[in-house]
């Protein structure tokens, strides 16, 4: 596999030259339905935010992440808390239920080398802040950005632009 010099310029045109939900329109609705239970209340919409942010600095996406701080920024997060969100652990400007669901989706999309990703005692402290609704809202919020993480790591559409405005 070929390695890009960190000094070559990064293309600013998708890798897929359709847009994906022309080409498969069922995604449309899964999509639909993603937001849906996301965004049922349970969870704070910032903290929803967070997590997708989270999950997109975890996966080294441009993409990613800047399209969850620019949602972060117009859900009213602080920008102290967006920019400090790689570093979360050692940040002040989270609260215990916001730590709690940033360790979850570490722990669901990093490899652990001691044995279980999500051990019982992160379940334990994930579930002392929220209740079943919104801890099932967390689950499907990783599995959102995990559906939309496969679209941004392989068709590569451009940072910055709505995920259709690539391929207009």
């Amino acid at each position: 596999m070929e390695t890009r010099s960190i000094t070559a310029a990064v293309p600013m045109g998708p890798r897929l030259s359709e847009d994906p939900t022309k080409l498969v329109p069922e995604l449309t609705e899964v999509s639909a339905a993603l937001f849906k239970a996301v965004g049922n209340g349970s969870v704070p919409r910032t903290t929803i935010g967070l997590v997708h942010l989270r999950a997109g600095q975890i996966v080294r996406n441009t993409c990613l992440t800047v399209l969850h701080t620019g949602f972060l920024r117009k859900a009213g997060a602080p920008e102290e808390q967006i920019t400090s969100v790689a570093s979360w652990q050692d940040s002040p400007y989270f609260d215990a239920a916001e730590r709690a669901a940033l360790a979850l989706v570490e722990a669901v999309l990093q490899p652990s080398a001691h044995g279980e990703r999500v051990p019982d005692e992160l379940y334990d402290l994930v579930a002392a802040e929220y209740d079943d609704k919104a801890l099932a809202t967390l689950m499907n919020a990783i599995g959102q950005v995990g559906f939309f993480m496969a679209i941004a790591l392989v068709a590569k559409p451009v940072p910055g632009r709505s995920f259709s405005a690539p391929w207009k």
